[in-house]
């Protein structure tokens, strides 16, 4: 893969990463609730699901999942099920459950970073369409096992270095502090945004 080609799927990659979204809000409150550790785990979690994708698409296997109506509509309603699962549990979560100790959140919620950063970009057959279309514009027939590696990995990596970026400046002090006295605001607002997307997912 040529420099410049190379350099415009970067764009697209990154650009599409920092779009608003279910990742995004997940990122940010498991950041605020679980601390640092949680919103790292998250991002890094996410980022190996998006690079999975990638990778499933670049296969072949991508195609048969976009192409099987009954192969896309599973996956589909699971991916819809968890972000209703995720809203329920924002939705009920109390703000009082949090207290920063050493600079960092804790909570008596249970926050599994590793589980729903991967979960909410696998379980979303979308991204299976959205890298059917980017990579038709990229890769051909014959391009080699180490062409369809760097794309994996950038792919994976950029989305990675964002979500990484964005649960590391929001675990700092001041910011954690700030965003400590609005929890119960995120917490409504990140609810009906998953259950407005859940219900986008399925329409």
């Amino acid at each position: 893969m040529v420099l410049e080609l190379w350099l415009s799927l970067v764009l697209i990659c990154v650009l599409g990463a920092m779009s608003p979204g279910p990742s995004l809000a997940l990122v940010v409150r498991n950041t605020i609730l679980g601390g640092p550790r949680s919103g790292l785990a998250t991002a890094i979690s996410h980022g190996l699901a998006i690079g999975l994708y990638a990778a499933v698409v670049l296969t072949g296997i991508g195609v048969v999942i976009v192409q099987s109506p009954v192969i896309f509509q599973v996956v589909q309603y699971s991916g819809a099920a968890f972000l209703l699962f995720l809203a329920y549990k924002a939705l009920t979560s109390k703000a009082s459950n949090i207290e920063l100790t050493s600079g960092e959140a804790t909570t008596t919620e249970n926050i599994n970073g590793w589980r729903d950063g991967f979960l909410i970009a696998f379980l979303n057959p979308k991204i299976a369409m959205f890298f059917l279309a980017l990579f038709s514009q990229f890769i051909d027939a014959n391009a080699s096992f180490v062409q369809q590696l760097v794309m994996v990995l950038t792919v994976g990596g950029i989305d990675t270095i964002w979500y990484c970026l964005v649960a590391f400046g929001l675990s700092r002090g001041p910011v954690l502090q700030r965003l400590k006295s609005k929890t119960n605001i995120i917490d409504k607002v990140t609810g009906v945004v998953l259950i407005l997307l859940a219900v986008r997912v399925v329409v």
